[in-house]
């Protein structure tokens, strides 16, 4: 059985970087979905968070 860690995320104020790859876009775009939801729902707001789209794969 795997060992599982939580905690509670204290993001508020702080800034975050999310880089995405446009290959492989039908995992890569769900996978951004729950990124931003879950800094979200951590306090995060819309300006602290920039993204970035590279190829990915060549």
């Amino acid at each position: 059985m795997p060992k599982f860690f939580e905690g509670k995320l204290q993001a508020e104020g702080k800034k975050f970087g999310i880089v995405i790859a446009r290959f492989n876009s039908f995992i890569a775009e769900r996978l951004l979905e729950g990124a931003l939801d879950t800094l979200m729902r951590s306090g995060v707001k819309d300006k602290e968070i920039e993204v970035a789209r590279v190829p990915g794969a060549f």
